[in-house]
């Protein structure tokens, strides 16, 4: 069984060079780009790990 912490752990592992480096810029729209990029890739992993019912 994968946890919730597995999972994101992975995808933040996975996280493109670009997302990384945007994450840490002074620029808000480059931030907010790479959090909703981010944000994104958790929801995809979480919705494949989750079981549905």
């Amino acid at each position: 069984m994968t946890t919730l912490r597995s999972t994101v752990e992975s995808v933040l592992r996975k996280a493109p060079d670009w997302v990384r480096h945007e994450l840490a810029s002074r620029d808000m729209q480059e931030r907010q780009r790479a959090e909703d990029a981010l944000a994104a890739m958790i929801e995809a992993a979480l919705s494949v790990t989750e079981p549905t019912e």
